[in-house]
């Protein structure tokens, strides 16, 4: 067995200077497709993914649940201590539930990694970046979800646990470079017209809420219903309509001296629980430890509604720290929580972290029309976004691929290709375009993921296919379907969901090895499969489109092809014509 040197990230700084030194590449992630000439050269190898065993990722999905629960109960008791409060589990889920989950996951994928890798491979040095540990903790929970995307802050991460747990077998030498960039804040300028929306909704939004806020009214946010049905729904149950805008987490530096404390709980030395118990004191958001004041200010010199009727949310559940303080407290006192189901994948993967915990922590939980027996929570209402009707297709038009992107460093688990499984996702979407004739393939628009996550989309696309259609990503889709006579959805998501609903001729393919159905989604999708919409090999979903590409209209407005539609959408994507009525229902009972 070679020795080698282990290289951790894509960051070139801590790779070896010379290119003949043997070195093992923890992952793809660490490959930029943009520096292959640099790569190449190299006397390199990748590690195997572990989670490239999907039985093993849905196994310890279980396990890191288990965990989860253990660890979300003495994380709550450890803040009621440090903030001097007596807040139940519930409250503390609704506010650091989605950062612990993610952080416990991550950690773990980070953690097995190493192990593996180290106990496997002959690994001899390593280079890690020197910097304060302090300059790598999350401000919120929105500031974590654009770190763990990056390279510098996996590096950091690598490194400590590197550090904590293998610097006894591995020589690690520490490298100076810049500290992290900090993404809290975006600096993006923006369009005059973005500009107005915004000052609109920071300065006079504010002040018309507060001319006729009523202290208790029922509170929407972040909703997913049309701005039309939420001033109908607003003035259906009784008050004067008002539209509440997202409040920023105030930004509050760390301090390692606040960090000096632990979990409780004990567990073996070596194991995983140990790690991440010894880690969560240094990682955790600053809004929940330093700031938990400065957001508790925030919450109270809000203008919310200080004893609301009820509260819903479909998006906010999640990313907005100063949202999730405030429902927290506002569930104390008994005030009602609904969510709203937010796309696709809910209800069909068996699977996905933010399904259970939305449920868990909501009093209801408004699906799209699927529902399940053994939650009573769940309530059937119909899709929130209430897709525009006749949209119509161009029967001549071209047909609109449309991607997806993931990052290269794994995030919260569900159904999806995971860190270099994306590569395989990309593999069959170039299969796809390949087995069309060239006559065909022409006319395809291919919409590229707006975030590349450092995969460099667009370049791969141009080095296979130079002559293909781009699109960015950053048009209006639904101006793109319009011009189109196919859409074409190659993930699980809420795109389909759209183009169904839309009555738009749709293409649906997938590798079932990596985006999973759940046993009770099975029969709707071979419902699906029977009628050509639904594919589980690209060769397949393009021969489907060669044999139907020249009438369109007579494979998709036949009975078998409406029928099968009508019933999928009824089940995962209802059309609700008294959606305002049913949603005061369920609010006022």
């Amino acid at each position: 067995m070679v020795a080698r040197r282990l290289v951790l990230t894509a960051d070139e700084h801590t790779w070896p200077k010379e290119n003949k030194e043997p070195v093992l590449f923890l992952g793809e992630w660490c490959k930029r497709y943009s520096r292959k000439a640099v790569w190449q050269k190299l006397d390199a190898e990748v590690a195997p993914y572990h989670w490239d065993d999907r039985q093993k990722l849905f196994n310890d999905y279980q396990y890191l649940q288990d965990l989860y629960e253990k660890l979300l109960l003495d994380l709550s008791n450890k803040l009621n201590h440090i903030h001097s409060v007596n807040y139940s589990l519930r409250y503390w889920r609704i506010l650091i539930g989605p950062w612990l989950s993610i952080f416990i996951q991550i950690f773990f994928d980070r953690w097995f990694m190493l192990k593996q890798t180290i106990e496997k491979e002959k690994i001899i040095k390593c280079n890690i970046i020197s910097r304060d540990p302090m300059s790598v903790v999350p401000n919120d929970i929105k500031h974590f979800s654009n770190m763990y995307v990056d390279d510098d802050w996996n590096e950091a991460v690598y490194g400590q646990l590197l550090d904590l747990n293998w610097s006894d077998v591995v020589n690690i030498k520490r490298i100076h470079k810049p500290s992290i960039d900090d993404k809290n804040e975006n600096n993006t300028s923006l369009s005059a017209k973005t500009a107005f929306k915004r000052h609109i909704e920071k300065f006079w939004v504010p002040l018309f809420n507060k001319l006729f806020s009523k202290d208790d009214g029922y509170f929407i946010i972040s909703s997913y219903l049309s701005l039309k049905t939420v001033l109908k729904l607003q003035i259906n149950l009784g008050q004067f309509p008002k539209l509440w805008q997202r409040l920023s987490t105030p930004i509050i530096k760390p301090d390692i001296q606040q960090r000096q404390w632990q979990l409780d709980r004990k567990f073996n030395d070596a194991s995983f629980e140990e790690v991440v118990c010894k880690l969560i004191p240094l990682h955790i958001p600053t809004a929940y430890l330093e700031g938990y004041k400065n957001l508790e200010t925030v919450t109270s010199q809000s203008g919310w509604p200080k004893k609301p009727k009820g509260i819903f949310t479909s998006n906010s559940y999640n990313s907005d720290d100063v949202f999730k303080k405030w429902a927290a407290e506002k569930t104390e006192s008994g005030t009602m929580l609904a969510i709203g189901q937010h796309g696709g994948h809910f209800g069909m993967t068996p699977f996905i972290f933010y399904e259970g915990h939305q449920i868990d922590i909501a009093d209801k939980w408004l699906s799209w029309g699927w529902s399940d027996k053994m939650r009573p929570k769940i309530i059937s209402v119909g899709n929130l976004k209430g897709f525009e009707k006749n949209v119509g297709y161009d029967p001549n038009g071209k047909a609109l691929m449309v991607e997806k992107c993931l990052p290269r460093y794994s995030r919260h688990l569900f159904a999806v290709p995971i860190s270099g499984q994306w590569l395989d996702y990309l593999d069959d979407q170039q299969k796809f375009v390949k087995t069309l004739p060239l006559e065909i393939r022409k006319q395809v628009l291919l919409r590229l993921y707006s975030h590349d996550y450092g995969w460099d989309q667009r370049h791969r696309w141009k080095d296979k296919m130079p002559d293909v259609q781009i699109d960015s990503g950053n048009k209006n889709i639904l101006e793109l379907i319009k011009k189109c006579r196919f859409c074409v959805s190659t993930y699980n998501a809420t795109t389909y969901l759209e183009s169904l609903s839309w009555n738009v001729p749709t293409i649906i393919f997938w590798n079932l090895k990596h985006w999973e159905l759940k046993e009770e989604a099975k029969s709707y999708f071979e419902l699906l499969k029977s009628v050509g919409i639904f594919h589980e090999t690209a060769e397949s979903a393009a021969k489907q489109m060669i044999n139907v590409w020249d009438d369109v209209a007579l494979w998709w407005e036949s009975k078998e092809v409406q029928n099968a539609r009508e019933k999928f959408c009824k089940q995962y994507s209802r059309d609700n014509s008294e959606l305002v009525e049913h949603l005061r229902k369920i609010f006022t009972n």
